[in-house]
């Protein structure tokens, strides 16, 4: 599933390529893809003659913001943009398009179909679900270590279960936080709420410093993902642990483990990462 930077990253390039693009109409191939409003023809007729003014995300979550709406789009594990002229060939996965009057078209592709849209009328997306209950941004300059440390400090789970869920803290998933608790020098199983003040500090500019570095390099590609204009992503390539059990640790060159934590499968270094 696309994280943080994954979908700031198809955000950036979806933006060079659709806003000032008006939406002649829309075709829906896969109605249960459309979240809201539960009549599927409302979502096509509302959009029609719609200007893209603007492409914003919150935490995984991308927002297609036109005149008077803001489409909100959650990419799951296979969803993909793209943007194609009117006589290409349609991909048969491809589930919902939209038909700019310029003979474009912004086609959504997903192999899965667990991808979900959601259109509000704009200033009301963060009212309500799915948008509503998220936590901070990690890359926000008011998401402090201390604000980190209060949320951690509420739950007794481990902190890879924790620093998962997106009511604390959103964008991250399993590689991310994998990779900044190798960096901060945490093990996955350790209780979130055990962590001490220097350790917050610690993890919190790693987890800024990790989802920085990954957006400049277009996010990882690990097995399907592309950004809008079909370009991949070359953070993977700077990987210290996930995905990379019974390899060397880049940094002591002990094997690394692989353990499950909270059903998810995790990497981490027994030596660097000690219980």
């Amino acid at each position: 599933m696309p994280e943080l930077p994954e979908v700031e990253t198809v955000r950036k390039t979806l933006k060079d390529l659709v806003v000032g693009r008006i939406i002649g109409q829309v075709t829906v191939s896969w109605p249960k893809m459309i979240k809201h409003p539960d009549d599927v023809s409302q979502f096509i007729d509302a959009l029609h003659g719609q200007r893209v003014m603007d492409v914003g995300r919150r935490g995984k979550f991308l927002i297609i913001y036109t005149t008077d709406y803001a489409i909100v789009s959650h990419l799951r594990m296979e969803g993909r943009y793209g943007l194609f002229q009117k006589n290409e060939p349609v991909d048969k996965h491809t589930h919902v398009v939209f038909h700019f009057e310029d003979e474009m078209e912004l086609r959504y592709k997903d192999v899965r179909k667990f991808g979900t849209m959601h259109l509000f009328l704009k200033g009301q997306e963060f009212a309500q679900l799915p948008l509503m209950h998220l936590g901070p941004e990690p890359l926000s300059d008011a998401f402090t270590a201390e604000e980190l440390k209060a949320r951690l400090a509420k739950t007794s789970r481990h902190i890879k279960s924790a620093l998962l869920d997106q009511k604390i803290m959103v964008g991250l998933g399993n590689i991310y936080v994998d990779e900044a608790l190798f960096r901060s020098r945490i093990h996955p199983e350790r209780l979130a709420n055990s962590l001490s003040h220097q350790e917050c500090t610690k993890l919190h500019e790693e987890i800024k410093a990790t989802l920085s570095e990954a957006v400049e390099k277009g996010g990882s590609t690990i097995r399907s993902y592309v950004n809008s204009q079909g370009q991949i992503g070359l953070f993977q390539l700077e990987l210290f642990v996930y995905g990379r059990r019974g390899e060397n640790c880049k940094i002591c060159g002990t094997p690394l483990e692989r353990t499950i934590t909270g059903g998810r499968g995790t990497v981490f270094c027994p030596s660097c990462q000690k219980a």
